[in-house]
Order: structure tokens, then sequence, then C-alpha cells
């Protein structure tokens, strides 16, 4: 299978403006976003795609492919999606990159191309919650599983809920997974869930993989082992700075 890796990459992020120009030790986060994103070995090819001039210039610093998009995309599949276009190569699968991951593993991504097989539609990455903490984070987002590990619900609420258990031990009882949040489409799904309407499941959760299972996709969920370390506003920096100290 041929895959192309594509880094979304927003300048006007409103809890972080400029997230991707922003230094972590010295380098930009999406330049160490990209440089791990290199490493992997299954991907025929790696594009930033962004709207905004100055994240353009700076990635070709450090020598990356980018593609300029609309502004006005709602997610970063949509931007995704004009950025494959625009390239026009023909590839198999498309990997989502988040570029605010700076701590993001090459394997997890060989792991994540590993399963770009067949008629699989859409893959994205899980692992396992195992403390009470995390499994009630509303900012973690919960997946219930079919028997294939296909996807039925992504939530922000726990479910299923564990009857006659306190709360505190309900991780205890159950195998929860959350969503670690990368993803792989097939070429030909990618074009038709950017065609997909707002969902009202969506909506309530503000989650847009709950548009594509209302209207009937098959997401894949693989466990995984890495975990992922989201930077959403400038004091998720210092935590990060934590973790690499560790």
């Amino acid at each position: 299978m041929s895959i192309i890796a594509i880094i979304p990459a927003r300048y006007a992020s409103s809890r972080f403006p400029g997230k991707p120009l922003a230094l972590i030790n010295g380098i930009s986060m999406l330049q160490r976003v990209y440089e791990q994103t290199a490493k992997a070995s299954l991907l025929s090819e790696i594009i930033i795609a962004t709207d905004d001039a100055r994240i353009k210039e700076h990635a070709q610093s450090f020598g990356a492919k980018v593609i300029i998009t609309k502004a006005d995309h709602p997610s970063g599949t949509d931007r995704c999606y004009e950025a494959y276009q625009i390239n026009n190569k023909k590839y198999d699968f498309v990997i989502n990159v988040q570029g605010d991951e700076p701590f993001l593993d090459p394997e997890q991504i060989n792991s994540l191309a590993g399963e770009c097989k067949g008629n699989t539609e859409i893959i994205t990455q899980m692992i396992k919650c195992n403390s009470h903490e995390v499994l009630f984070d509303e900012g973690e987002v919960k997946i219930v599983l079919n028997s294939n590990n296909d996807a039925l619900y992504f939530s922000r609420s726990v479910i299923p809920f564990i009857k006659n258990k306190p709360e505190s031990q309900w991780h205890l009882h159950f195998n929860y997974y959350r969503h670690v949040g990368m993803y792989a489409y097939r070429v030909d799904i990618l074009e038709k869930i950017t065609k997909l309407p707002p969902s009202e499941l969506e909506k309530a959760e503000s989650l847009e993989q709950l548009r594509w299972l209302q209207n009937q996709f098959k997401i894949k969920c693989v466990e995984t082992t890495f975990d992922s370390h989201c930077v959403d506003t400038p004091a998720d920096i210092e935590k990060v700075l934590k973790l690499m100290g560790k």
C-alpha cells in the first residue's frame, strides 16, 4: 500500500494562536512533529498543509514540502483532503498526523500504516484507561467497540456505566479505551467523509468522527502502547518540557 502522511498546521488557533511555531527547547513544535514523522519507514511522502505564509516559510526552512490550503476548513480532515488533491499524486491511504503532538513516536505511525490494507475504511488508535482520573477526564475521548474492534461510539462521557460498582473502581471492572487521535483514511473514503454535513451527534460531543459513524462508515481501532501528549494551550508547553525531562 502507498501511504502519504499529511500534517495539518493552522495558525489561527483560538486557544493558542501560532501554535505550530511555538518553541520547545529551541525547536518549533511543527519541526519536531515533522522530524518524528520522517523517521517512520512505511510512508511514501510527507507534506505539511497550512493556510498561513508564516508557517509555510518556517516549514520550508527545515526542508519540508508545504501546500497552502484554504483558511476556512472546519477540521484537519478537510484540510488533509484539499492538500491531497493539490498534491496531485495517487496514494492508497492518507495518514492525518496531528501537528500538536511533539512526542509522536515513529513506530506509532508505522503501526497505523501497517493496518492500511484491503477494504479498511478508516483506522485510528486507542490506549487503555488505567486510572479513574483519566477515565473521568472529559478531555479524554473514550471508545465503545464491537467484537471486531470497530468503533461503535466515541464520547467524552464514561460509557458503559458499571452498575453496582463505585465509579472509582470502574476501570478495574471493564476494559475502557481512550482515543489516540491520529487517523488513516482510504483515499476514496476520505473524499466521501469530507462531503458529509455535520451530524447531530458530532455537534453534541464536538467530535467529527461521530459524523462518520452516524453515516455508517467503519472506524477500525488498533491498540497502541504509545501515549499522546497534545499541546492545546501555552501552559501545555511546560507539561511537555517536564515530560521531556523525564
